[in-house]
């Protein structure tokens, strides 16, 4: 049987040290990109393929970094994990995706899960409930670990967290439409008692005591159904209510499919303003106003962040907001 190839047949087939094809495994920088052209020809072309497990014997860092998250349903987190998994792949280094689904058992499972097959560090959006056991994984295994845009312990310095502005991007989203003529916002979506529904909260609520307005708040799911469900209630029961703001797009997507059959014009009798900017706002009927978390940065800051702390040890600080814009569409009037 005729032997694997080794470094040294793609060293000798490239015309470069074994060093440097080593240092192109690892993904390093220090290598010009026509040198890593190269080697990457060479291995194709004897058909070398790199033992990571082997490799990850000698070294303390698998390559591998574990993203759990909670609901990949939703179009807001399918695009942080598929940035994030690009960013981490022009680092040398390979994403392992996990949707917990909203249950917080088999987020325990496989965070244990991947724990034991030795990721180098985690990033997690979670799921509620049970955080003790979760977070009794995370601290048995002391793996870098930095939470997104969801918190099961905000104050632990051993787990940053990391989230866009939540309190500013309610603020933009209330003053707006407050400038736009409304007289009456409603906040729809979001379960009640939650960290992150009481942030993008904070900011509506403090524009409305700043204006003398009476908030009314209608928690519950953050779904199309939901937003739909919640339209029609709001047309019957507070027919005063002319301006919405959304937990997040997919209620707001929901409010929107409603108003046809309710004989509600969006924009003018109804402003409507969502929360993350996902895709489906530019092209829904009329275009949704939303606020923008500016995920395509949020993804590559929180990459630097995960990677710094693995392969320096810099740890990101224990909290870190980033920042949010309010993309003006017609659902608002914008």
């Amino acid at each position: 049987m005729k032997d694997r190839p080794t470094i040294l047949d793609v060293a000798k087939k490239a015309g470069v040290s074994k060093s440097t094809v080593s240092l192109v495994l690892q993904g390093s920088k220090a290598v010009k990109d026509a040198t890593r052209v190269a080697v990457r020809e060479a291995m194709a072309e004897i058909g070398y393929v790199y033992n990571r497990s082997a490799a990850t014997l000698r070294s303390s860092s698998s390559g591998l970094i574990g993203l759990v998250i909670n609901d990949l349903r939703n179009p807001f987190f399918t695009e942080f994990a598929a940035l994030f998994q690009m960013e981490l792949a022009r680092n040398g280094f390979a994403t392992v995706l996990a949707n917990s689904d909203e249950d917080p058992v088999l987020q325990t499972q496989m965070i244990s899960s991947l724990v034991e097959h030795g990721v180098s560090g985690f990033i997690i959006s979670p799921s509620y409930g049970r955080e003790e056991d979760a977070l009794a994984v995370l601290q048995a295994s002391n793996t870098p670990t930095i939470q997104v845009f969801r918190s099961l312990e905000a104050s632990n310095p051993q787990f940053p967290f990391v989230a866009p502005d939540y309190d500013r991007g309610g603020r933009l989203a209330t003053e707006h439409l407050l400038a736009n003529g409304c007289r009456r916002v409603a906040f729809v979506g979001g379960l009640e008692g939650r960290a992150v529904t009481e942030e993008r909260m904070s900011g509506y609520f403090s524009v409305l005591a700043e204006a003398g307005i009476t908030p009314l708040v209608m928690t519950g799911q953050a779904t199309r159904g939901f937003g739909k469900a919640m339209a029609a209630k709001l047309h019957s029961d507070h027919p005063d209510v002319d301006g919405v703001l959304c937990f997040n797009d997919l209620v707001a997507l929901g409010v929107l499919s409603a108003a046809p059959e309710l004989g509600l014009r969006i924009g003018a009798d109804l402003r409507v303003v969502g929360f993350d900017d996902i895709e489906d706002c530019r092209d829904s009927f009329p275009p949704l106003t939303s606020v923008s978390c500016n995920i395509p940065d949020f993804a590559k800051s929180t990459a630097a962040q995960i990677l710094a702390w693995i392969n320096d040890g810099t740890a990101p600080p224990m909290t870190c907001r980033s920042p949010v814009q309010l993309i003006k569409r017609a659902s608002s009037g914008g």
